[in-house]
C-alpha cells in the first residue's frame, strides 16, 4: 500500500502511521504541497479556493482536535491531521498557521490569540488555562460541549426564523402590490369623486398616492436608515440601549434573558471547573452572554467579587438574574462544588430555554399572521366600500 503522509519529520509521521496500524517499508520526503490522491489521513487533492472559516467548520476543528488529544496525540501531529483533511484553503492555512506557531515553540492559546476574528476569548482562556494545568485533552473536550450548544441555539433560532420572515415578506409585498397597482384601478374603473369616496377609501388612496410618486424615496430612506441603525448598534452605548430594549420586549425579552442565564451557568461552571479564577471566569462569561445590558451587569458583579463579596450576593442584587441561579450559586459557594452544581443547573435552564424559545415561535407567526390579516382585511373593505355604496344608490 502506498501514499503520503503529512507529518513534522521522519520520526513523527512513523509513529502517526504506527498508531494507525501501519508499518513503514520505505519512507521517502515529498513536497508539501504534492497534493497526492492518495494521502493515508484523507487529505484533498485540491483545495476549494475563497471564502473564510465558518463556524461551523471551526467547531468541527476543534472537536477533532479533542478527540485527538484524548487519543493521545501530540500537539503537533494532531493539528497536522486536521490540516490534512481540510478541504478550503482557508481552513488550511488557519491549520497550517497554528502548526507553525506551535512547532516554533508558541502555546496554541497564543497562536489562537493571534486570530480574534475567530477564536473568542472563551475558547483561547479555556485552552490557556488546559495548557497551564496540563489537562488541555479535558478542558477542549467542554469547550466542544460549550461551542456545539451555542451552535445549537444559532441554528434553531435560524430555522426558527426563517418562516416569520417569510410571511411578513409575502405580507408586505401583497400589501404593495395591491396598493400601487391593483387599488388605484379598480377605484378608477368606478368613476367616482375622489371627495364622494367613503373615509377609509381615502385614506387608502392617499397612501397608494403617497408610494406611487414617493416610494423610491421610501426605499431610499429606510436602506439609509438601517445603515446608520446598524452603526449605532456597534457603538458601545448603542448596544447597551438596543439590547436592553431586546430584554423589555413582551415575548423576545423572556427567550434572550433565559437563553443568557443558561450560557452564563454553563460558562462559568465549565471555565471553574477547568481552573479559571471566578473573577477571569466572569470576564470571560461577560463577553459571551450576547447582550451589553446583561454584560455590564456581570461587571458590577465582577467588582462586587473583587473586594471579597460572595458572588451570589451581587447576582441577587442585580435582579437580572433568577433566584434559582443565585440559591444555587449560593449553595456552590459553601459547599466548594460551584462548578458541578453550575453545569448540572445548565441543563434546567437550557431546557427552560428550549420551551420559551419554541412558546416565542409558537405564538410570534399566529401573530405576525393575524396583524398581516387585519391590514390585508382592511384594505378589501376599504377597496368595497365604494362598490357598495354606488350599487345601493342605484337602487
Amino acid at each position: 500500500m502506498a501514499g503520503t503522509v503529512d507529518a513534522v519529520d521522519r520520526k513523527a509521521a512513523i509513529a502517526e502511521l504506527a498508531e494507525q496500524g501501519r508499518f513503514v517499508l520505505e519512507l521517502a520526503e515529498g513536497k508539501p504541497d504534492s497534493g497526492a490522491s492518495g494521502s493515508l489521513l484523507g487529505g484533498a487533492a485540491s483545495l476549494r479556493s475563497g471564502g473564510s472559516v465558518s463556524r461551523k467548520e471551526l467547531l468541527a476543528m476543534l472537536s477533532q482536535l479533542a478527540t485527538a488529544l484524548k487519543a493521545g496525540l501530540p500537539m503537533v501531529n494532531a493539528l497536522e491531521i486536521i490540516k490534512a483533511q481540510q478541504q478550503k484553503q482557508a481552513g488550511f492555512e488557519l491549520m497550517q498557521e497554528l502548526v507553525a506557531a506551535v512547532s516554533g515553540g508558541d502555546s496554541l492559546s497564543e497562536a489562537m490569540s493571534r486570530r480574534p476574528e475567530l477564536f473568542d476569548r472563551l475558547s483561547i482562556s479555556m485552552v490557556r488555562v488546559g495548557e497551564t494545568g496540563g489537562i488541555l485533552e479535558q478542558t477542549a473536550e467542554e469547550l466542544v460541549k460549550l461551542k456545539h450548544r451555542e451552535q445549537k441555539i444559532r441554528s434553531n433560532l435560524m430555522n426558527a426564523a426563517a418562516y416569520p420572515i417569510f410571511v411578513l415578506s409575502v405580507g408586505v409585498l401583497s400589501m404593495i402590490v395591491i396598493l400601487v397597482w391593483v387599488l388605484p384601478k379598480i377605484i378608477g374603473t368606478i368613476g367616482i369623486s375622489p371627495a364622494m369616496l367613503p373615509l377609509p377609501t381615502r385614506l387608502l388612496m392617499g397612501l397608494s398616492h403617497f408610494l406611487v410618486n414617493w416610494g423610491w424615496l421610501c426605499v431610499i430612506a429606510i436602506g439609509v436608515g438601517l445603515v446608520f441603525f446598524n452603526k449605532w448598534k456597534q457603538t458601545p452605548e448603542g448596544r447597551f440601549r438596543w439590547d436592553g430594549f431586546k430584554l423589555r420586549l413582551p415575548l423576545f425579552g423572556p427567550v434572550v434573558r433565559t437563553l443568557a442565564v443558561g450560557r452564563f451557568a454553563r460558562t462559568l461552571g465549565a471555565l471553574t471547573k477547568s481552573g479559571v479564577t471566578i473573577l477571569e471566569s466572569l470576564q470571560v462569561v461577560r463577553d459571551t452572554l450576547g447582550n451589553e445590558a446583561l454584560g455590564r451587569q456581570i461587571d458590577q458583579v465582577a467588582a462586587q467579587v473583587k473586594t471579597g463579596r460572595p458572588l451570589a450576593e451581587p447576582l441577587e442584587q442585580s435582579g437580572m438574574f433568577p433566584p434559582l441561579l443565585v440559591q444555587i450559586t449560593a449553595m456552590g459557594e459553601q459547599t466548594g462544588r460551584l462548578d458541578e452544581l453550575l453545569l448540572s443547573a445548565a441543563e434546567t435552564f437550557d431546557e427552560t430555554a428550549d420551551t420559551a424559545m419554541n412558546r416565542f415561535l409558537a405564538l410570534f407567526p399566529a401573530i405576525l399572521i393575524l396583524l398581516l390579516a387585519c391590514a390585508i382585511f382592511f384594505i378589501i373593505v376599504a377597496t368595497l366600500l365604494p362598490i357598495v355604496g354606488m350599487d345601493l344608490s342605484v337602487l
